[in-house]
């Protein structure tokens, strides 16, 4: 077996507990919460951390992504979220698709904050919310989107936004962007791998083929078909990621001198066309 198989992914960048730091001080700026979380890992997509932080605060998830995870499955997290008492809705912010619901979505989680300032004689004070997430959770692309602004950054790569800005969404409605924050540690790898999966986790601290091959390995077991029918070969699930990776590496002809399977290339290959959705709209946890 490979060396690269057998490493862990660990990540947190200094900037982080600065964000934490930023984020609690915040808190009594705004009325509520925005937390995105990635559709395809709605549980591991989520920093444990917030729900100390928020406390109490109004808070709507937005399942974002929602457009490359499986229908069904974001369906059971919709319901999860909604039997504890959270507002949640499956979003795709690149495209726009669902944030038509994101206004309707406010006004519930936020209604007593409505009453209380309507009962105050300020029923026209605007809504102010603060977004939160993890890297590359789309966040950037939401606050376009809802503020019709290019102003936040936006990028595929984890870690861009780095400090807070105010952003007005429309009807009386505020959103103040925060930069993506992790948790120091994962205390549980398979978090770390799916994060490393969708992004989360910037590839260059992270080793692509270990990564590539445990996802093909977790995907064998669980989507075994998509597999096979992508890269036209049998992905049983008795084969070992690396197994798979150097079938479909030779069945697309990424070869080094000798002969031999370029590994990287393949890895790079694979990850790239699962983030984009190419093999399928895959959701690889249920609540």
């Amino acid at each position: 077996m490979p060396d690269f198989v057998k490493q862990n992914v660990q990540w947190f960048p200094g900037h982080m507990a600065k964000t934490r730091r930023k984020i609690k001080e915040a808190l009594s700026l705004v009325d509520g919460v925005v937390e995105l979380a990635d559709a395809r890992i709605p549980a591991s997509s989520r920093n444990p951390e917030l729900d100390d932080m928020i406390k109490n605060k109004p808070r709507i998830i937005l399942l974002n992504k929602s457009d490359v995870a499986n229908q069904t499955a974001t369906s059971i997290w919709l319901k999860y979220f909604k039997n504890r008492g959270i507002t949640a809705i499956a979003v795709d912010c690149r495209s726009g698709k669902g944030l038509n619901k994101f206004e309707a979505a406010v006004k519930e989680a936020l209604s007593s904050v409505i009453e209380k300032n309507r009962a105050r004689g300020m029923e026209n004070k605007p809504l102010r919310l603060m977004v939160v997430g993890i890297p590359n959770t789309g966040k950037s692309s939401f606050i376009n989107r809802m503020s019709n602004s290019a102003k936040a950054k936006v990028a595929d790569t984890a870690g861009v936004t780095r400090n807070n800005q105010w952003f007005n969404a429309g009807n009386g409605i505020e959103l103040l962007d925060t930069p993506g924050v992790l948790w120091p540690k994962f205390d549980d790898p398979e978090v770390g791998d799916k994060l490393a999966f969708i992004g989360s986790v910037k590839d260059e601290v992270t080793d692509r083929e270990t990564l590539s091959c445990r996802l093909l390995e977790s995907l064998a077991k669980t989507n075994p078909d998509l597999i096979n029918e992508r890269y036209k070969i049998e992905a049983t699930p008795g084969l070992m990621g690396y197994e798979i990776l150097e079938l479909i590496g030779k069945k697309r002809g990424f070869l080094i001198k000798g002969g031999e399977i370029d590994y990287e290339r393949t890895a790079v290959m694979v990850a790239d066309e699962f983030r984009g959705g190419k093999l399928g709209r895959i959701t690889l946890e249920l609540p």
